[in-house]
Parts: structure tokens; sequence; C-alpha cells
């Protein structure tokens, strides 16, 4: 496989308090950050390397912006929560809410960079990797990382993410990405041109386009 890729060796789990803040610094803050998902015979783990922030209320393109309904409860709720939802008919898509309880924020995670178990996320996206050029299709992609990760809204919705006993969760080991870019968000119509699309810059595999000016100063 790729050679920078490094599995862990010390993972903590990433607080309530992390995620409790403005949805644009908790998208920031994520990116070095690892998903696990515990499995037999060893844990799926992926290096976050891009995502995307959603304000609430305040924001036309969240799915929070008319307010609570029982399908995005979880964004309205306490922070570090899994919110699960399909789009297109045909894959899932991964968040964790932000901001304290009873206001609605949220981060989409779009891409990971695989570190570990990546015969069984290959299994879950039903392909073959025969070479570190098919890697990316792994976790290239909010689809993608959900598939690989088997990630479902009836399996993970509502999961809390700093639990490193639960289904899934978030974990520090002080990896520090050197350059970050920001660009608007991908595929949608409504607040289209606001820059909240967060990545690390001319990583292999972040989901869309990878050549913007980076930043390396707080949002």
């Amino acid at each position: 496989m790729v050679a920078s890729l490094a599995v862990p060796s010390a993972l903590r789990p990433l607080d309530r308090q992390f995620y409790g803040r403005d949805p644009k610094r908790v998208a920031r803050d994520l990116l070095g950050k690892v998903l696990v998902r515990p499995a037999d015979g060893g844990s799926l783990t992926g290096r976050i390397v891009e995502v995307e922030a959603y304000l609430g209320t305040n924001d036309a393109a969240a799915h929070s912006a008319a307010g609570k309904t029982l399908r995005n409860a979880v964004l309205f709720g306490p922070p570090g929560y899994a919110y699960i939802y399909f789009i297109y008919g045909n894959h899932y898509c991964l968040n964790v809410s932000c901001e304290p309880e009873g206001v609605a924020g949220g981060v989409l995670f779009r891409a990971l960079e695989p570190l570990s178990g990546i015969q069984e996320m290959a299994r879950g996206r039903g392909i073959k990797i025969e070479s570190d050029r098919d890697l990316p299709k792994l976790t290239s992609g909010p689809g993608r990382l959900c598939e690989a990760f088997c990630i479902t809204r009836d399996r993970d919705n509502g999961c809390d993410l700093t639990d490193p006993k639960g289904g899934l969760w978030i974990g520090e080991d002080g990896f520090r990405a050197s350059k970050i870019a920001v660009s608007p968000r991908i595929g949608i119509t409504k607040a289209a041109t606001r820059p909240l699309r967060y990545f690390v810059s001319g990583n292999p595999f972040v989901s869309g386009r990878k050549t913007l000016p980076a930043f390396d100063t707080p949002v």
C-alpha cells in the first residue's frame, strides 16, 4: 500500500467540548483527526482530509435551515453525535453535530486518507484494490467513505462520536496538517459561494478541486 500510510499508535477520543463550537472552527480542527470503526480483527481507520461546515438555521444549504424535525433532530441536540442522511437515492453521508445543545450546526465529512482495514474497506465498497492508485476509490468522497466504513442511518445516526466504546468514534494522535485550503462547498445550489469547505492541501484523497490557495490561520 501507499508508503505514507501509517496506522495511529495511540488515539485519544475528542471530547464533547471540541464539538460544542462554531462549525467553521470544528471543521478546520477536524482535519488530521482519525475516524475509527471498531471491527473484528482490527479497526478501520482513516485520517480526515476534507470536510464542509454547515451553519444551522442561518445557512440555507443546511438540513437544519427550516428548523428542527424528526429527521434532523441530532443537529439540534448535544454536540459530538453522528447525523447520517441518505442522498440521491444511493448513498449515505456522515456529519457530526456542533454548537451547544439547542443550537443547530454540523460538519460533513467529505474524504479520508485510509490508514488501516484497507481490505475491509474495499469489501464495503465492493471493489478490488490492485495498486496504490486505487486507494482513493475507497474513501475519496462522502458516499464512498460511508460505504467503506459501513455507515448507514439505521446503524449510526445518533452515535456518540466521543465514545470509543461505541460503533464509530473520532480520535486524536497528535498529527497536524501542514497546509489547509478553503473553498466553496461542493454539490449545493443554496449558499453555494460561501467558503466553508476545508481540506488538506495537496492530499491525494481529497474528493474535489485540490489546487486552491492554503491558509494557516484560524477561521
